[in-house]
């Protein structure tokens, strides 16, 4: 069982992030994280599925267990239920009782089927046009009291702020990759531009202008032609020598 002082779980989400090479694991551990956190408030055994809307359709990315994974996806094949409608609406949903709730009929009963009894999403927006929900499953009804919203909603907050990070993260690098290989494509350009002005007494402009008619002519992209000139110059024999 999860044991923790106040405002642990902030520290626990962060150590998480900070050991996880990709999204997929990182929300694994989140699920892991907040299943344990529920379980605990609620003195029974709480599963969580992390549910994911980038674009336009939510999907499931990660779970407490496989059978955390199986039941949000039941509500993603239905296209609609507590965790969908958090998304949509920003705002916690609870299924107190499965088996009365009018709601979501079809979910409702495949819910049922699979052993669960009531449900709570809560939605998470994490910035970049992205958004994220906790999809908790109860196998009894009636099970998310009070205090048990509060938890939930509680270790939401503690999330919310750690995905926010992990997305401004993720951002900052690939801006820095992005720059990178800018770079490394205006270097090799450049240097090819050098070479060509210099076997063709040429000036920059006209270098440049003859490197990008070998690209369209070759219908490769100009730094990939640039790459290839300084490549085979950095060879044992220069035998490239682009022609207007």
């Amino acid at each position: 069982m999860w044991n923790s002082p106040e405002g642990e779980p902030v520290e626990q989400l962060q150590s998480i992030l900070v050991g996880t090479e990709d999204a997929a694991e990182f929300l694994s551990g989140l699920s892991r994280l907040a299943a344990a956190a529920v379980s605990e408030a609620a003195g029974d055994q709480i599963e969580c599925a992390v549910t994911v809307k980038v674009r336009r359709k939510p999907s499931t990315a990660a779970g407490s267990s496989a059978r955390a994974v199986e039941l949000d996806k039941l509500e993603q094949a239905v296209g609609d239920g507590p965790c969908i409608k958090a998304l949509r609406d920003m705002a916690p949903v609870i299924i107190d009782d499965v088996a009365s709730d009018p709601r979501w009929p079809v979910l409702g009963r495949k819910f049922v089927e699979a052993g669960v009894n009531s449900s709570l999403g809560v939605p998470l927006e994490i910035g970049n046009g992205a958004s994220a929900a906790l999809n908790f499953f109860a196998s009894k009804a009636n099970v998310f009291t009070p205090n048990v919203y509060d938890k939930a909603l509680g270790f939401a907050a503690a999330a919310h702020n750690t995905l926010h990070l992990s997305v401004r993260i993720n951002a900052a690098q690939d801006r820095a990759d992005d720059l990178e290989a800018a770079m490394e494509s205006r270097t090799a350009i450049n240097l090819a531009c050098g070479v060509i002005m210099a076997q063709n007494r040429c000036s920059q402009a006209e270098a440049m202008e003859i490197l990008t008619k070998v690209s369209s002519n070759r219908n490769r992209k100009l730094r990939d032609v640039a790459t290839e000139l300084i490549e085979q110059l950095s060879g044992t024999s220069i035998s490239t020598h682009f022609d207007s």
